[in-house]
């Protein structure tokens, strides 16, 4: 072996075939035997003697950083990579280059084998190649790039992912390479580039021998539910090389593996090999048999559970019967009930007394069974806290999973339900492909019911919420759109005659229309009609208003220059132009729409961050705007190149709006929600702070500015929702007409320590955290317009507000410094930890 090696591990897939699993976790870090799969391979890579590892991300990237950290735990050195684009295989290393600068390894992170990593890199030595494949057979080559080697191990033939037709072997690549670093050369920066699609055959058209090392021992790539199942069998059964974790404790019939400090009843049964993690208690009577059991546990007596895998924090009672099954995180298991072979539970489930589950049935994440259920099919979309699928006037679901064409129909006709018949609404998307599919089952619905709809097509949700305000003939509307935080996701914002998002009573309403089935299936000659509108009508329409509120002679005054990144969302169909019509001196990013760019928000961002903040000092811009791909949130660069963050984004408006008031002789008014910062004043504005739902159109034209703490903003002299592009304009004709710069205001505010965090929670321990929280708030000053905040002094709170959808607490600290602030958080968390363990 070279002196000094190095690995890549491949850790970016979204996991879409494992899902439910992969519903909060990447699939590298499924647990298996209580360790996330790619710890297992990293502990290989150790043990051949590598000590410094790449690690390629993209699907939910901060769950590997978080657990892996720099890799000290481990003894060696990790390096993260995060692309801002899905790059193929061998893309992905590109972007790694920087720290490959020897012989290196490509691993994934999602498959477990015992291959002898060592002799692998002997061969590639022993060949003196310059990038050595490792192959192994397999029963079934179909899913696995099929691959022919001569007796020099010289490849000849490889084809991808063949049919039985085109199967010429059984021996498949298994995607563990070593290469040397020269062939990074090979690799293009910034494109599409895969391994055996690209790379392997322009090698071979080079000349560059491709050499394959026959690997002997057991090799699976995790991919689905059932290998996930199988793997576990397989390791339990000792059918590979591979060392269960924990100290041994022997049985009559088998061995337990115990990681943890735990409680096991000397009744217990132990049959096989069954492993028990940390804090696990185990009732009277219970039979195992080749069981992983996580962290957390709680079991009752008389449990039967074989062949299965349990994870952590879940909570089982009496004579509960398992056989072959996944149970993830957080689920809570009622007495008497019985699984029969193939159950999956995703996480955060209820199962009530006596339920029955039949063979292969999946339930997906946040479902509550009723007790004495039987359930014979899978439960994708259901039913948790009061039956609620609305969150805040929108519906959020797995693209083609939760939220399919079958659901956006039932929605549809659910929501028509509650519009007179013959009415009209619009309905617009965003560029995705999801977006259109399933707009067009929405609009199917919609029909059915007698709904005639305005089809705006691909355009920015401003455009969509314009022309619904302003148009008197339309009595609501829809707008369907990836989800801003997982691409995987896809998002329908249901809005009133308003354009405002429906509020809670109309989806509560529209829930019991779709749960209750009672939809209004009109005559066929009643059914709605499809007006399929030349969208960039009603863009030129948004544009003339846009260009007509807004102060164009100030814009004009001075000759500013800025530079807008645009973030390939749907806004790059009208913002350039606006910008074009008003004269404005800019530099425009990403003013086109690549839905793969928008796979990874954060990636984006940083990059977004970078750029502009590069280009606005480097050229001597006045000041740089991001505008993020759903058109409503946005974000501010200084002309010193400064990001300004969302709590310093939002008072540097503030800031403005405070100038802007003073100038016209008046008080302004502006509405935030209650967790937003209040240790800045303001002399010219009257700030209210409230729950941040429920708007009615009266009350919202009472202020000037609506805003939040995420980068939104809305002008209600323009609209009344938020809108990114006008408020761009906006906040550059206050800084024009007050000649002030956005470095100048940054240097004048404040500083203040102000964070945002989620504590676990389940829902029946909420209203007791609204009790307590209420008791400690007795003696101090304190405020119940939105969950419970406590003022610790005069600048220092704590806000706590249960979450209405989720299994947690949404705490808000706003303190002087950091120190102090850290120190509310350490005071409360506390008591919230102690209180639920009462």
């Amino acid at each position: 072996m070279p002196k000094t090696i190095k690995a890549v591990m491949m850790a970016g897939g979204f996991g879409t075939r494992i899902q439910p699993l992969t519903h909060s976790i990447p699939k590298p870090m499924l647990p298996v035997v209580n360790l996330p799969m790619m710890e297992h391979t990293l502990n290989k890579l150790i043990e051949t003697g590598i000590e410094e590892v790449v690690i390629l991300l993209y699907y939910k990237p901060e769950v590997i950083k978080n657990h892996f950290g720099d890799g000290s735990r481990w003894g060696i050195k990790i390096h993260y990579v995060l692309p801002d684009d899905d790059y193929g295989t061998a893309g992905a290393v590109g972007f790694g280059r920087e720290y490959l600068d020897t012989t290196f390894m490509i691993v994934s992170g999602d498959l477990v084998t015992d291959f002898d990593f060592k002799e692998i890199f002997e061969y590639h030595e022993k060949k003196r190649s310059k990038l050595t494949i490792t192959l192994t057979s397999v029963e079934n080559p179909l899913q696995f790039g099929v691959v022919i080697a001569n007796e020099e191990g010289k490849i000849e033939k490889f084809l991808e992912k063949p049919s039985w037709g085109e199967v010429f072997s059984d021996t498949i690549n298994t995607g563990i390479y070593i290469i040397e670093p020269e062939i990074l050369d090979y690799i293009p920066v910034g494109e599409n580039f895969d391994f055996a699609k690209d790379l392997f055959p322009l090698l071979m058209q080079e000349g560059i021998d491709l050499m394959g090392f026959n690997a002997v021992g057991y090799w699976r790539d995790v991919g689905n539910p059932d290998s996930y199942r199988e793997v576990h069998d397989d390791i339990l059964n000792n059918r590979l090389n591979f060392k269960i974790p924990g100290r041994k404790i022997d049985y009559p019939d088998g061995t337990l593996h115990l990681t943890g400090e735990s409680e096991i009843d000397p009744s217990v049964e132990i049959i096989g090999n069954v492993v028990v993690g940390d804090n696990v208690r185990i009732g009277r009577g219970t039979k195992l048999n080749n069981v992983v059991v996580g962290d957390n546990v709680t079991m009752g007596e008389e449990c039967q559970i074989r062949n299965s895998v349990l994870w952590h924090d879940i909570e089982i009672g009496k004579k509960f019967i398992l056989d072959n099954g996944v149970i993830c995180n957080n689920n809570r298991i009622d007495d008497n009930v019985t699984a029969k072979a193939g159950l999956i539970l995703a996480e955060g489930c209820t199962i009530g007394k006596l339920v029955r589950f039949e063979q292969d049935v999946t339930i997906w994440p946040n479902k509550e069974i009723e007790p004495a259920a039987i359930v014979n099919r899978n439960v994708v979309w259901g039913s948790k806290y009061k039956n609620s699928i609305f969150q805040y006037g929108s519906v959020t679901g797995k693209s083609n999973v939760e939220l399919s064409c079958e659901m956006a129909t039932k929605l549809a006709e659910a929501f028509a339900a509650e519009l007179p018949q013959g009415s009209t609404v619009m309905v617009g998307r965003d560029h995705d492909k999801s977006s259109r599919m399933i707009k067009r089952a929405f609009l199917g619905g919609l029909l059915s019911a007698g709904i005639n709809v305005v089809d705006l097509k691909s355009v920015p949700s401003a455009v969509v919420r314009y022309s619904i305000a302003r148009n008197e003939n339309v009595v609501g509307g829809a707008y369907v759109r990836r989800n801003l935080y997982d691409p995987t996701s896809t998002d329908i914002n249901f809005f009133n005659e308003a354009a405002l998002r429906i509020d809670t009573n109309t989806a509560k309403s529209i829930e019991k229309a779709f749960f209750n089935e009672k939809f209004r299936r009109v005559e066929f000659n009643k059914i709605g009609q499809i007006h399929e509108s030349l969208h960039w009508e009603e863009c030129n329409d948004y544009r003339t208003a846009v260009e007509l509120t807004i102060n164009q002679k100030i814009l004009r005054s001075k000759n500013v220059r800025i530079a807008v990144d645009l973030m390939h969302g749907a806004t790059s169909d009208v913002f350039p132009k606006i910008l074009s019509d008003l004269g404005l001196d800019n530099i425009t990013l990403n003013a086109y729409v690549e839905t793969r760019k928008l796979s990874s928000v954060e990636v984006l961002r940083e990059k977004s961050k970078r750029d502009l903040g590069r280009i606005v000092t480097s050229l001597g811009l006045d000041a740089g705007f991001m505008i993020f791909s759903g058109g409503q949130r946005m974000a501010l660069i200084s002309e010193k190149g400064e990001f300004f963050d969302k709590i310093k984004g939002l008072s540097a408006v503030l800031w403005l709006l405070d100038l802007e008031a003073a100038a016209e002789k008046r008080k302004m008014k502006v509405f935030l929600p209650a967790w937003a910062p209040d240790l800045i004043s303001y002399e010219n504005l009257i700030i209210e702070r409230g729950i941040y739902n429920n708007f009615k159109v009266e009350k919202l034209k009472e202020y000037d500015l609506i805003a939040t703490i995420d980068g939104n903003f809305a002008f209600t002299e323009f609209m009344l929702h938020r809108d990114a592009m006008y408020a761009t304009l906006r906040i550059l004709q206050m800084l024009i007409r007050h000649d002030v710069r956005l470095s100048e205001i940054g240097d004048k505010m404040e500083t203040f320590f102000y964070t945002t965090e989620r504590l676990e929670c389940p829902q029946e321990l909420k209203g007791k955290m609204m009790r307590k929280f209420l008791e400690v708030a007795k003696d101090q000053r304190s405020s119940t317009v939105d969950g419970v905040k406590i003022w610790e002094n005069e600048t220092d709170w704590i806000l706590m507000i249960p979450d209405t959808y989720g299994d947690y607490l949404n705490i808000y600290i706003q303190a002087k410094d950091e120190e102090n602030g850290r120190r509310v958080y350490e005071k409360y968390a506390g008591l919230i930890k102690a209180w639920m363990n009462e």
